[in-house]
């Protein structure tokens, strides 16, 4: 499990992300259209998984932002943002803030991304959301970088993501 904080109190997760190298586990999460896609629905494409607990907080609203400033110079690139919102939730703040160049995707309905990608948080006032995660998959399928972000109040590392590309 990793350790994490919430304003410096500490919480787990409920395991450790993906290693470097491996393939990505496939999922299955919900559009803010109410339809499903999943890793194999981005095939080909180089994949960055931004993940938070609630788009509603203010630093999982920012990352999403600074991930849709950013990702329309990517080629060959996609931004998903994930997190267990509801869709009706994500679609509200994406039309508010003018965000066209990510795509949210939501793992309220099973839960099961969380529980795959091991970020599931396991107690503390935010237990069952998901923890803030950078991932990144290749073309191929394979997990070329992560990022647990070790506060979760904090933004995660935009630079250090980017390079990886």
């Amino acid at each position: 499990m990793a350790d994490i904080t919430l304003k410096g109190n500490a919480i787990q997760t409920i395991g450790n992300l993906p290693k470097i190298g491996e393939s990505a586990p496939d999922f299955k999460l919900t559009t803010v259209e109410l339809g499903h896609k999943g890793l194999t629905d981005f095939s080909g494409k180089n994949i960055i998984l931004n993940i938070f607990p609630s788009v509603d907080t203010g630093t999982c609203a920012t990352s999403v932002r600074e991930f849709n400033k950013k990702a329309s110079a990517l080629e060959n690139t996609v931004v998903l943002c994930i997190s267990k919102d509801l869709p009706f939730a994500q679609a509200r703040f994406c039309g508010a803030e003018g965000i066209e160049n990510v795509e949210m995707l939501s793992d309220f309905a099973t839960g099961s991304f969380g529980k795959d990608y091991q970020l599931e948080i396991k107690n503390g006032p935010l237990a069952h959301l998901l923890s803030r995660a950078v991932i990144i998959v290749d073309t191929n399928g394979k997990v070329i970088y992560t990022e647990q972000v070790p506060e979760i109040v904090d933004e995660p590392n935009y630079e250090k993501a980017l390079k990886a590309l």
